[in-house]
């Protein structure tokens, strides 16, 4: 007899789970590196380009949740609402490259 976990697991389908995570990541990679260049160019530093960070974070994960989950995450992500949120370790580095990298290019004369 099934259960309702397994009734659950039979409507996902392998590769538009893969396919949605893809497109998720990339968005959220977009999004951290775009808000590393915003903070290089504004010049901020220590704990306001972090702060940036983490608006710009919460941001992109609500417009997704919002616009593309359409307030359902766990139809279209493993890990649901969680998963939406999560930066990724990833995401913060390619934020710090993105950050000094303006950084240094704007104000490396001032």
């Amino acid at each position: 007899m099934s259960t309702a976990a397994d009734a659950t697991a039979q409507r996902i389908y392998g590769p538009h789970l893969v396919h949605n995570m893809t497109v998720i990541n990339n968005i959220k990679f977009i999004s951290s590196c775009f808000a590393g260049a915003v903070a290089g160019v504004l010049g901020l530093e220590n704990w306001l380009g972090f702060a940036l960070f983490l608006v710009s974070t919460l941001f992109s994960s609500v417009c997704m949740y919002g616009v593309n989950f359409k307030t359902y995450p766990n139809r279209y992500m493993h890990g649901g609402l969680l998963a939406a949120f999560n930066p990724g370790q990833e995401n913060v580095f390619s934020f710090i490259l993105m950050w000094t990298l303006f950084y240094g290019i704007v104000h490396v004369y001032d």
